[in-house]
């Protein structure tokens, strides 16, 4: 769904959580997680509702298309041209992950610890943020840690 409600979305999930996944067609570091948010996907399926979230403008619905076609998406998306669930959950970089149940931010922040900082990236991740918040989530435990901080392509510098 290309062109979604975003605030139905948000209303609509409050019996299980959802993870938005803010990504774009264009940054290098969230095209690397795509492999990691598919395998999130999969493990909490029917535990969790994952979607990818396109808030750049330039992002137009057919590159979308191509990007999930390229990196074999078949999760939803939809796209935020105008910064609304920006603007709610306070997501500032691609990739960042907020995830809600209902209209309630439980955790916000990095997929994982695999990027230290821009231009320096671990092997393998030593802590996965997101797996071991929605873990948390699912079995109705509060989340340990509820923000991160991410590391990819800054929002505000590619919404202008």
């Amino acid at each position: 769904m290309l062109a979604g409600l975003i605030l139905s979305l948000l209303v609509a999930q409050a019996d299980r959580p959802t993870v938005y996944v803010f990504t774009t067609t264009d940054c290098p570091i969230s095209n690397r997680y795509a492999p990691e948010i598919k395998r999130l996907a999969a493990k909490f399926e029917g535990q969790a509702k994952f979607v990818l979230v396109y808030p750049v403008p330039s992002d137009s619905p057919e590159l979308i298309r191509e990007h999930k076609k390229r990196f074999a998406y078949s999760i939803e998306s939809i796209r935020d041209t105008d910064q609304k669930l920006v603007k709610t959950t306070h997501v500032s970089i691609t990739p960042e992950v907020a995830v809600m149940k209902g209209d309630q931010l439980l955790y916000r922040g990095r997929i994982d610890d695999r990027y230290v900082e821009l231009g320096k990236e671990r092997p393998a991740p030593t802590k996965r943020d997101l797996e071991d918040a929605l873990a948390a989530i699912v079995a109705g435990k509060s989340v340990a840690s509820r923000e991160t901080r991410a590391i990819g392509c800054i929002l505000s510098d590619l919404v202008k």
